[in-house]
């Protein structure tokens, strides 16, 4: 399941964490992120227990937006020991998300 983050558990599940973090960046009125959503609902089943998938709402958490600058959304940020190492802009496939990923594990 992909958990949701905001402003005030974001350090807690993702930058402390001791597993890769995917965190999706997404907006309810943005088409593309919705795409991306079900991937990651996917990806957190296939990856339980190794990694874990988390979703942030631009609109409702601008502090997390500002710091990781993201400029365009769906952004999937990559995070290890945390640290962002990677990044995805835009909607794409499965693949490339687990290509991303694999390396971290």
């Amino acid at each position: 399941m992909v958990q949701e983050v905001n402003e005030s558990n974001f350090e807690e599940i993702v930058l402390k964490s001791d597993k890769p973090v995917l965190v999706d960046l997404w907006a309810e009125w943005c088409g593309p992120c919705k795409m991306v959503h079900p991937i990651m609902e996917e990806m957190a089943t296939e990856f339980e227990g190794k990694a874990v998938m988390t979703s942030i709402d631009v609109e409702a958490n601008p502090s997390i937006t500002t710091k990781y600058r993201i400029r365009n959304i769906p952004t999937v940020l990559f995070f290890k020991n945390g640290e962002v190492v990677d990044k995805q802009v835009g909607a794409v496939p499965k693949a490339k998300f687990v290509s991303k990923l694999e390396p971290l594990l």
